[in-house]
């Protein structure tokens, strides 16, 4: 939903408010990816190398969690014909609290609302707005006959 030009930004950049879900399989996915790199580097007191602890898991899952949402909301730029802003003034900002959204996660898609600033990507708007040429292809007309086969 575009909430109209946002405040303190150049001109062109709006503020928009996204529901959507975060698709479990990529949670996993992200999930497992983080489990791997951490254990690479884990040395902690107490575990053998290579070993997560039992009190790191909740971290790591929201950390994929939030990734998962981060990569969704660039999804939804990217649907929508709409830029990418660099810096803060490209933040996401999560309206449910991420450790929230983690507490008694196992699996699943996880929904969301998000506010971030955007412009639209004159490049595809361009071609929305603009109506198309129309080929002399399509202004031919066909007649057609439909007969029934003989079996």
């Amino acid at each position: 939903k575009n909430m109209g030009p946002a405040e303190d930004q150049e001109e062109g950049v709006f503020t928009f408010w996204l529901t959507a879900t975060a698709d479990g399989a990529k949670i996993k996915k992200l999930r497992t990816q983080t489990e791997k790199e951490a254990s690479k580097n884990a040395n902690f007191p107490g575990f053998r190398k290579g070993q997560i602890p039992p009190w790191a898991q909740p971290q790591m899952t929201g950390f994929a969690v939030q990734e998962a949402i981060i990569k969704t909301c660039e999804e939804s730029l990217e649907a929508y014909g709409l830029e990418n802003l660099s810096g803060s003034a490209g933040e996401v900002t999560v309206n449910e609290d991420i450790k929230d959204l983690c507490k008694g996660y196992k699996s699943g898609d996880i929904a969301f609302t998000a506010k971030y600033n955007g412009k639209f990507d004159s490049a595809v708007h361009a071609v929305v707005e603009s109506p198309a040429e129309v080929s002399p292809a399509e202004d031919v007309v066909v007649d057609v006959e439909v007969v029934e086969e003989a079996e």
